[in-house]
C-alpha cells in the first residue's frame, strides 16, 4: 500500500487478480451467466477496471 495515495495497487498483485477473478466467476454463475473459459474475457474486464481506476 502506498502511504502516500493509500492505494493497494490491486492491478499489480496476481493474488488479488485470481481472487477477483474467482469472484467474477461465482457472481457470473449467480445471475446465470454460462461459465467462461477464457482468460481473454478476464483481461478485458481487468483491463476496463483499471482504466476506471486511473481515469476516474
Amino acid at each position: 500500500m502506498s502511504s502516500e495515495t493509500g492505494d493497494y495497487h490491486w492491478d499489480k498483485r496476481d493474488d488479488i487478480k485470481s481472487a477477483l477473478k474467482v469472484g467474477l466467476i461465482l457472481l457470473l454463475d449467480e445471475f446465470g451467466y454460462p461459465p467462461v473459459e477464457r482468460d481473454e474475457v478476464y483481461m478485458e474486464i481487468f483491463e476496463q477496471a483499471e482504466n476506471f481506476k486511473k481515469y476516474s
